[in-house]
């Protein structure tokens, strides 16, 4: 392609990645599970052991069945850095709401994803939920373990744990006197901000 093509195909692919996280959002709230799991690329790992979006399709059905009444996700801060011209990371906010039996939990989170294009078409690859907290709306999550859905023990959910940077800035050998250093190149901001991080093993309710 030639450099302007290039730059259209991009533009393009930027926009059918911003709507694929609010295809997702809907998709889920409206309960349309073939359009849901046809979001993610034919092969997409579910759990430890499955893949295909068949297995998908069942595990969203008991998840969105068995635990919640009805459900909202609300897409916010999206940024979007491509590996080659057919793969992609992003991170996207997403705050929430749900209903259930007798709680309306709120909660806020980010997902890590992996997008890439099939066919044409972008997909996801891989989402990876990244939870700060989950509460009734009338308790503030205040303190540790954020996370608190009714008849469960609170726990963390690795809101931050993605990024190295926010251990740091509480380390006490922090120097906050340092130079600023120099900015990241544009398509490098992700991979900065993670540096060499692991992803944690996170428990996705």
């Amino acid at each position: 392609m030639s450099n302007l093509e290039e730059r259209i195909d991009r533009l393009e692919s930027l926009d059918q990645i911003r709507q694929l996280a609010s295809k997702y959002a809907v998709s889920l709230d409206m309960r349309a599970l073939d359009m849901h799991v046809n979001l993610f690329v034919p092969d997409v790992k579910v759990g430890k052991s499955d893949q295909g979006r068949q297995a998908l399709k069942a595990w969203a059905d008991k998840t969105f069945r068995d635990q919640f009444k009805g459900t909202s996700h609300h897409i916010g801060n999206h940024i979007i850095e491509f590996l080659d011209s057919d793969n992609a990371i992003g991170l996207v906010y997403s705050k929430n709401e749900h209903e259930t039996d007798d709680e309306w939990v709120i909660m806020q989170m980010l997902y890590w994803d992996v997008y890439s294009r099939v066919s044409g078409e972008w997909l996801f690859k891989k989402r990876l939920p990244m939870y700060w907290y989950a509460t009734d709306l009338n308790k503030p999550p205040l303190g540790k373990n954020k996370m608190r859905w009714p008849n469960q023990e609170p726990y963390e959910g690795y809101f931050h744990d993605l990024f190295p940077t926010w251990k740091e800035f509480w380390q006490e050998n922090y120097d906050r006197y340092s130079d600023v250093q120099a900015p990241v190149k544009a398509n490098e901001f992700l991979k900065s901000l993670r540096g060499d991080a692991k992803a944690p093993n996170i428990k996705v309710r």
